[in-house]
Parts: C-alpha cells; structure tokens; sequence
C-alpha cells in the first residue's frame, strides 16, 4: 500500500488517531477523517449523501449487477437532509468539508470531482478510476460493527468497486490464518465455506462423514459462554492458542466465568494468563512445528510445512486425534492431507483444493472446484454476485451507549503496536520490547493539563467495568476528548477497563469506545495488586511442581 502511494495513488484514513499512514516523510493521505470513536456508521452515510445526491454513483453497473427494490430503498435513505456531512458534523466531530471532499476523491479519483468529470474521465479511459477500501478491528470492533461493513458494502457497490482488480472491500486479518479458520467453520453458527448449521441438507452430509447427529440449534459465542458459565449453565472451555483472559473485554468478568467453570483445558505453546486458570494445560505447536494450510486474506491458500519436530512430541492436528480418540470418538487420520481430503469432500468452495496442486502451483484460491479456474478464484464477484443480484441494506446510525458524561468525559479507543504482537505472549519475550516495554495512556495535552497530568505521570483510568493505572504519554496524534492504549502487556490491565458492550450480530466486543475518567494517582488500582499476587502465586506453584517433577524423574 505504502509503495502504491508513493508512485501516486490517492488515500482516505478515517481513524481517530493520527497515524501513521497520515503525514510521514514517504506517505500523506489526501484526507484524514479524524472522526470520535463510535461513529463509523455516521461517517459512511454522510460519504454516501455526497455520492448519491452528486450523482457520483455507477449508474450503469447498479442497474446490471444490483436489485432494483433495495437501491431505491437505500437512495432514498442516503439522501435525506438528516445524513448529510452537515448534519452529522456535530455527532462526528469531522468538518462536512473533508467528507465530501473524500467522498468526491472515492468515487472519482479527484477531490474536486463532480459528475462531469467523472463522465469525462470515463469517457477518456473507458471506465471510472479504482477505488478500494481497506479496513481493520477499528470498524468491526464496535457495537455498530456489522452495521459499518454493510455500510462500505453499500459504498463500493454503488461506485462499482466490486469485481475488478485494484477494487473491492478488503478486511484486514488481525491475525494469521483468521481467514482459514473462519472459512472451517469456527463461527458457533457454521460449518465449513460459510453454511449454516440450522440447513438440514448441509447438516445431513457432515452427520454421514462423520457418523454423528450434529444439533441444528448453533452454539454460543464466547460472551454468551462466559454469562452461562456464571449461571451455572456452561460447565466446560477448551481453548486453543487464544488469551481470552487478557484480549477480551471486561477482565473480571471473564476471569469469574473461568473460575465457575469445572473443566477449563489450555492449548498453547506458552503459559499464558487464560491458562493461570486452566485445570489442564496441553502444549501447543508453533508455526515452525506445523504440517498443514494457512489461508490468508485474499483466500489464498498456501501450505505450511514443519521445519522441526514439535517440542511436545505432537502437532496441533494430532494432539485432537488423542484428545478425540480419548472422550470416545474415533478419528482414523494419519497425515494432516487426509484431513484436507475430507475438507474438499464436504466443502463445494474447496472441492478442487489438494495439497498436490498446492504443491504444484505454489498456492490456490477458493472458491476452487470444477467451476473455476484450476488455481481457484483469483477475483470474486466479476459478473455477478455469489447471492446473485447485490443487494443494498439501510444502515440506520445508533450512538453507541458508551457515551461522554460527566463521570466519564473521555472515550477511550484501544488498538496495537507494529513491535508487539497481538497480547504480547510471544513478542514480549523478544528483543521487541526495546521499543515498547509497556502500555501507555495517550492523551491530548489539553485534556492533561484540566488533569494536572504531565508526560510520564501515572493516571488512574476509570470506567463503568472497573479502574487500572497506566503512565500517561501527551501527544497530539489524538484528538482532545479521545485516549487511546494498546493490550500488550497483561499488568497494566487495559482489558478491565472495556465494557461488556458488543455488536448487535455478532457479539463482537466493542474495545474501540469505552467513557472513561483519567485522574493523577500515585499508586496501582486495586485489580494491578490482586493480579500481582495472584501471579506471584501462579509461579510460586509452577516452581513447585517444576521441583516435584525433577525429584521424581531423579528417583527413577
């Protein structure tokens, strides 16, 4: 991306923090859209006013690609005086200027742009210039989460950026391999390529492969399991290379959800906080230590193959055939390529995926089956959509209930670092932490003068959740009224501080908007001294069994 902007292609940031990608010595966006956390939703209807009422839209290719009903529908939502960059400036905080210069720059490759020069611009290259939208956890870790990616959905289809090269909506993974895992069936509603567990005819293959009568009803998602789990209904975790302890929100609650359960088993390759309260702790095998696939975003699946010898005698793949194998279900598999095998058979998306053309080929891209090219699906959606005809959906702005009061006037939005991965468990063991050796508060000089507070000061961050205590860093790269700290490091407790709001769809936690009071304080809260010595006691045990475990292998 940053070398496509130095060659001259245009870019939008819409953040509430001054990043990087904004103004550097390499990279400058056109438009920083420095709107409050909690108003993505606003922000994308205000962006589709102007292109709608502009007539800045694609015409031509709504009309062939796209139901008729619902972009009338949705025409008639946008353009309403009430979804204007006007109206919404108050709630957005971003000047109606910059939204609908960066809308004119979207949809036709021109700040300035109007509905002329696009027509000419088109009629000079044949078609209307590019335009892409990348977005992160900063749009769907929101209670409007799902309501904003329907959103840019809407934005790309009525531009016609959907089913080209150098187009399209982009979701960046946080992690490796989320998409592979998505795509297996990790949502409690699915199965494997995105089909629900409630359609019989999809459920009945999978019970005849397996030999089993699955429920039609889905599961629960992880906040559901942690209420049910306090209500005495949700007796069991078995939790695989994720630190919920420290990466979900509301640290207590989830914390009390773990110690009410009777059976909490850990998968990973380092004692991390979740498997402080594990009642087994099975060791996991890193990337270096894998047979198998990972599948990045843009469905590209690639093989993975171990360089060493797992340091538990397992892998990943095969410590599931024992623990299977263990509660009384047979699994027969030998080598990961059977399972990839059974994967094709029961998935029509991956139907023609097998490691042998992986091999070949280097990589392959679902949807690949005999409908597609050998390697797969390289663009989706060129002629037409998966659902067939595109469809527009309203998307109503709901202000978040995490709003600025006066017991908490600062709204807090939390994200990461490029030197610390995700919580930390790995890169914090790294030379890494020489540029970022713990998690701070930044917070607009203003807001910490009203405090009292200086740089490097340690402030108390309240919420209606719970309190923590960070150092505070003075920075401009947030605006006044918004703080902004990162999850590496488990002692700063960043996560006690996150509410239990979530996405209205998909229970996705809503880290980006917490209110909070930030105020000087001299010493850690009170949950930063229970963690302390509950640690101090967690290892105390471990040296322990350590010892007893030496003694007896000594003994024999």
């Amino acid at each position: 991306m940053k070398r496509r902007l130095r060659q001259g292609a245009k870019l939008i940031v819409i953040d509430p923090r001054r990043i990087e990608l904004v103004d550097t010595a390499h990279v400058k966006a056109d438009f920083h859209l420095q709107l409050r956390p909690g108003t993505n939703v606003a922000i994308l209807s205000a962006l589709a006013h102007v292109i709608v009422t502009e007539s800045l839209d694609d015409a031509a290719y709504v009309a062939e690609r796209c139901d008729d009903r619902s972009v009338q529908q949705w025409r008639e939502f946008v353009a309403r005086p009430e979804n204007s960059p006007e109206a919404f400036e108050a709630e957005t905080g971003v000047p109606a200027a910059l939204v609908r210069g960066a809308a004119r720059l979207y949809a036709t490759g021109r700040a300035d742009g109007t509905a002329q020069s696009l027509a000419d611009a088109i009629a000079a290259g044949g078609r209307r210039p590019n335009g892409a939208i990348y977005y992160g956890l900063g749009v769907t870790e929101h209670a409007q989460g799902s309501t904003a990616v329907i959103g840019i959905a809407n934005l790309a289809m009525i531009t016609g950026n959907v089913g080209r090269e150098g187009v399209g909506v982009n979701p960046l993974r946080g992690q490796n391999n989320v998409q592979g895992s998505c795509d297996m069936g990790s949502f409690p509603h699915e199965l494997t390529g995105y089909r629900h567990i409630g359609i019989d005819a999809v459920r009945h293959e999978f019970d005849k492969a397996w030999g089993v009568t699955l429920q039609s009803e889905p599961g629960l998602r992880i906040p559901n399991m942690f209420d049910a789990a306090l209500h005495g209904e949700f007796k069991g975790l078995y939790c695989q290379g994720e630190d919920i302890v420290q990466s979900d929100p509301d640290t207590q609650h989830v914390a009390s959800a773990l110690k009410a359960m009777e059976c909490v088993v850990v998968q990973d390759i380092f004692l991390n906080e979740t498997a402080k309260y594990a009642h087994v702790f099975l060791p996991g095998a890193t990337f270096l230590e894998k047979d198998g696939t990972f599948t990045n975003a843009e469905r590209r699946i690639s093989r993975v193959r171990k360089v060493m010898a797992p340091l538990s005698g397992v892998g990943d793949w095969e410590a599931t055939v024992r623990l299977s194998n263990a509660l009384g279900y047979p699994m027969a598999y030998t080598h990961p390529e059977q399972i990839m095998q059974e994967i094709a058979a029961l998935t029509p998306s991956f139907a023609g995926v097998t490691y042998e053309k992986i091999d070949r080929l280097g990589s392959v891209q679902w949807p690949c089956n005999d409908s597609t090219d050998e390697a797969g699906t390289a663009i989706m959606h060129v002629d037409h959509f998966v659902r067939g005809k595109g469809r527009f959906l309203v998307t109503q702005y709901v202000p978040s209930d995490e709003k600025a009061t006066r017991k908490f006037p600062l709204l807090l939005t939390t994200g990461r670092i490029l030197s610390q991965y995700n919580v930390g468990a790995q890169t914090r063991r790294t030379p890494n932490s020489q540029w970022h050796d713990e998690d701070r508060l930044e917070i607009h000089p203003h807001d910490a003068q009203e405090r009292g507070v200086k740089d490097g000061d340690w402030v108390g961050i309240n919420s209606r959740a719970g309190e923590t205590v960070m150092r505070a860093t003075l920075t401009e790269r947030v605006q006044p009224g918004v703080v902004y700290t990162t999850f590496h490091f488990p002692e700063s407790g960043a996560n006690v501080i996150t509410t239990d709001s979530s996405d209205w769809a998909t229970n996705c936690p809503e880290y980006k908007v917490t209110a909070v009071q930030v105020l000087p304080v001299a010493q850690p809260s009170s949950w930063q001294r229970a963690y302390k010595d509950f640690d101090e006691d967690q290892q105390r045990f471990l040296a322990d069994a350590r010892q007893g475990a030496a003694a007896a292998v000594t003994g024999k």
